[in-house]
């Protein structure tokens, strides 16, 4: 399958751009924009933002690589992460973690067989004095118990 952005997309690809000395450091909000249009990145998708970012494949894998934040397989409509980092670990994270595991009967970065959903342990969400936390695709909760996460979950259509 080949991907293309459409001609709005490529001017919003040129304005990010131009709002770095160097515009390779654009790559991450490009890239977000492209797993947002195509759900995940997969190698045409990266070959894709490479070619229009004009840079390496390599430096784009990279970058995809490195960051957890970027997809680079198909993942469930509804995204579960639970964070067992240090803060959320003490606050009951791995747990957590245990519970939402069993709920939907995947591990980490599996996804359901019905494709609803995925769940990916992480390491940290940045939100430490609200721990535990997770994050339901892009929305975020803190302050989270067993009992509220599988509420969260159950209403996820």
């Amino acid at each position: 399958m080949t991907h293309s952005f459409s001609t709005e997309e490529l001017s919003e690809i040129t304005k990010l751009k131009s709002q770095y000395p160097d515009a390779k450091a654009a790559i991450m909000p490009v890239l977000w924009m492209a797993q947002k249009k195509w759900e995940w990145l997969s190698e045409d998708v990266l070959r894709t933002v490479a070619t229009v970012m004009e840079l390496p494949y390599a430096h784009v894998l990279g970058v995809a690589s490195f960051y957890t934040m970027y997809y680079k397989k198909p993942m469930g409509r509804h995204h579960v992460q639970v964070c067992t980092n240090v803060s959320c670990m003490l606050r009951g994270g791995a747990e957590l973690y245990a519970d939402v595991k069993g709920k939907l009967g995947v591990g980490h970065n599996q996804t359901t067989a019905d494709g609803k959903y995925s769940l990916e342990e992480v390491e940290c969400m940045g939100a430490c004095g609200g721990a535990p936390m997770i994050a339901i695709n892009e929305q975020f909760f803190e302050n989270v118990n067993s009992a509220k996460v599988m509420t969260l979950i159950d209403a996820c259509e």
